[in-house]
């Protein structure tokens, strides 16, 4: 398979498992936990809208009023008084995040409901309750169960009085807070209390909401309320909004025509109190169900002012101006800045490093806030987030896979840097969440691994090419060392102690002449493979290929761990190996011809002009080469030096004598190997006792006698090469016997 096309299946697969991820929940939540947590952290505080306070109950407020610590245990009358401070400092809703389900005393209880009535614009907490609720069948066996959601309101008389009631319940994933319910599916699409807020302080704006829904084409006018007065109380609030959101869930692009006729009648670059008021009514209802929290900072961020300082009309602490509330919305609740563990609060991403965490009633300020600017935090929908994903694990595994790490790391760093960069700047520009811990948590690590394990292959893959490569024309070990390591060449030079194995092709200049170089170059080929073979078996080190010839050594650290047995096996199977390779021939009869001896020798590169080559150099090879020769005036196929044959088991030997060889000033012993005992024939046995007979007599110098000797030895082996060539001898001595030198021993003049 091309590699750019496994590259690129590296790039589809990194694409494929970070959409996979980010689709299923558990990739969801690591997204919010790690991926949108970082987008705040980077961000940090951005202002809130100026219009929105938060009212703080606390155990410094209590002291300051001189009430008890717990809120439970106040008065309700205070929060009368309280009312009716914010607005008469010009608040236009106040929220209370508290829980009014259960009567106190009447008189307090009636004097705080007097004070919600008379001021038109309070919105009390309602509490959702959820249970399992057993299903029957017909015959009254349990088949299954249903979760079952139900409001309870507050006392009758808070209910009655208030502009507004709605519940807050927060959608946690594991501890930390992320979204809020806008409306509760669950008991009839029930606004919550940021939403009613929202929708309370939009009260005065109602006529011409009324006027821009009839415009945009809404149906079911009718059922809505002609003016905000007809608006009495919480009952119709809520009626009314459940009919404005049903409108807007059954007419899709209802949103959208409100928005044109907005920007036709107060132009799209129009920033007034009203049209924005009226762009968020409009969002709100056609927005989803839940929305993401675009948390403004940590806790406090939203301008918190403590209850007794609203009640007093001062504080030291405050500066008076904080008191004005014109039309602001006003939530009031459990908050302490200062206690960890304060009731009421909730785990996010602000959440400080004493352990502050935001209140329930800062949140719910915060959601209210995000829909009032149109600013709750829009994820990108599934096409964009997919088609994110995908492309960026495409780009990034296929090119760490196809780029050198050198290129491909850095360049993946900088492209999810990048992408860092972008998804950071859309995040504080335009509240918009792109995807980031998986693409940067899971994806590139992802591809950066596959890459660099593919470049570790690749490269271990192209190592063992050149190692096989250079193994062609090299020693195994030498190889692997040039290929796995820095290494300088001439540090594999070194001068060591072994055997060295000589041989030829028999007729090489007529085979040659015979052939183009082309068939020649395939026929030696075959012939050296043949040959190989049988050195390899008997576990040779170094081989070395010239021309005709092979020059081979096995090695040790000094003579006393040298295996001669190998080197003189390896010679029999040589002869075997050429025998069967003549069978396979036709008009070719090659003949086996080696020379062995042992000896210090030079094993390294030789050459010049950057050009190198691995060579088995000294004596110990020349001398193998000379015996390889001398094959040829013996008519023998393996000769060796008595050393490499010394304390060899199961081998045939035949002493042929001291030679001197050519370019030699010593006489050397040479032996025959005729073969493995336990294989020698009976035949050849006898022809090395007859000829041990001979030679003795040869070496006593009675030339007559050991020509008979020789004489009689050829009688019965008639190509035995040695006789022949001592009968020559012998009939040479008789004639005229050298007198200056030895003439027991044979002195070569020729190759």
């Amino acid at each position: 398979m091309p590699r750019w096309v496994k590259g690129l299946a590296v790039g589809i697969a990194t694409g494929l498992i970070g959409v996979v991820l980010v689709l299923t929940p558990l990739g969801h939540h690591f997204e919010e936990n790690f991926g949108l947590a970082w987008l705040f952290n980077r961000r940090g505080t951005i202002e809130p809208p100026p219009n929105v306070a938060v009212v703080a109950i606390n155990e410094r407020a209590a002291k300051g009023l001189g009430l008890p610590r717990l809120p439970r245990d106040w008065p309700r009358s205070i929060h009368g008084r309280l009312i009716e401070g914010l607005v008469a400092r010009g608040a236009s809703a106040i929220v209370f995040d508290m829980d009014f389900q259960r009567a106190k005393s009447a008189e307090h209880d009636l004097a705080f409901a007097k004070a919600v009535a008379e001021a038109g614009r309070v919105v009390l907490f309602e509490r959702l309750t959820g249970k399992g609720q057993p299903v029957f069948d017909a015959a009254g066996k349990q088949v299954g169960s249903i979760w079952v959601e139900q409001l309870i309101p507050p006392i009758p008389p808070l209910a009655e009085s208030a502009k507004g009631v709605g519940s807050f319940p927060v959608p946690k994933v594991q501890v930390n807070v992320f979204q809020f319910w806008a409306f509760k599916p669950s008991v009839g699409d029930a606004a919550t209390m940021p939403v009613v807020a929202l929708q309370v302080h939009a009260l005065g704006a109602y006529d011409r909401w009324r006027q821009i829904l009839e415009q945009a084409g809404a149906t079911g006018m009718d059922e809505l309320p002609r003016h905000a007065n007809d608006l009495a109380g919480a009952a119709e609030l809520r009626k009314m909004m459940r009919t404005l959101r049903n409108q807007f869930k059954s007419d899709a692009s209802l949103g959208d025509r409100i928005d044109k006729v907005l920007s036709a009648q107060y132009g799209p670059a129009s920033n007034t109190a009203e049209y924005s008021l009226l762009k968020a009514l409009g969002r709100l209802y056609a927005g989803g169900d839940n929305r993401y929290l675009n948390f403004y900072g940590p806790p406090g961020s939203i301008r918190t002012i403590p209850y007794h300082a609203v009640i007093k009309g001062s504080d030291p602490n405050i500066d008076p101006a904080a008191l004005d509330f014109t039309d602001k919305v006003v939530f009031v609740g459990f908050s302490d800045l200062f206690d960890p563990g304060q009731p009421d609060r909730f785990y996010t991403v602000f959440t400080r490093d004493d352990g502050v965490d935001l209140s329930g009633v800062e949140i719910m300020a915060t959601a209210f806030a995000n829909l009032l600017t149109d600013r709750t935090l829009r994820p990108s929908d599934t096409l964009t987030t997919v088609v994110i994903l995908f492309l960026f694990g495409l780009i990034l595994g296929t090119g760490v896979y196809l780029l050198t790490a050198v290129v491909g790391v850095p360049l993946a760093l900088v492209l999810a840097g990048l992408y860092i960069f972008g998804a950071q700047t859309v995040f504080n520009s335009a509240d918009t969440w792109l995807p980031l811990a998986t693409p940067v948590l899971v994806q590139l690590p992802l591809a950066l691994f596959i890459g660099l394990v593919a470049q570790f292959l690749l490269e271990r893959h192209r190592q063992q090419v050149y190692s096989k490569a250079v193994s062609y024309y090299l020693p195994e070990n030498v190889a692997k060392e040039l290929t796995e390591k820095e290494l300088d060449p001439s540090s594999l030079n070194r001068v060591v102690y072994g055997a060295c194995l000589a041989t030829d092709m028999s007729g090489f200049t007529s085979i040659s002449e015979t052939m183009s170089p082309a068939e020649l170059a395939s026929f030696m080929n075959a012939y050296f493979d043949a040959l190989a073979e049988a050195l390899k078996r008997h576990q040779v080190d170094v081989t070395e290929f010239h021309a005709d010839t092979i020059m081979c050594a096995w090695t040790a650290d000094e003579p006393g761990a040298l295996d001669r047995r190998n080197a003189a096996l390896a010679s029999l199977a040589v002869v075997d190996a050429v025998d069967r390779y003549n069978a396979q021939l036709e008009d070719v009869d090659l003949n086996a011809r080696v020379g062995l001896d042992e000896g210090q020798f030079y094993l390294g590169h030789t050459g010049g002009g950057g050009r190198m080559g691995y060579s088995i150099l000294g004596d110990c090879a020349n001398t193998s080469a000379r015996l390889e020769s001398l094959n040829k005036h013996l008519g023998t196929h393996i000769l060796a030096t008595q050393p490499v044959v010394a304390n060899a088991d199961n081998l045939l030997l035949r002493p042929l004598g001291r030679f001197t060889l050519v370019g030699k000033g010593d006489p050397i012993p040479i032996v025959e190997i005729l073969s493995q005992t336990d294989t020698a024939t009976g035949s050849q046995n006898r022809l090395c006792e007859h000829f041990a007979r001979a030679l003795d007599v040869f070496r006593q110098q009675q030339w007559a006698q050991a020509a008979a000797q020789f004489e009689a030895i050829l009688k019965e082996y008639p190509e035995d090469g040695p006789s022949r060539f001592y009968l020559d001898r012998c009939r040479d001595y008789q004639t005229q016997a050298p007198a200056d030198e030895d003439p027991t021993v044979i002195r070569m003049e020729s190759k």
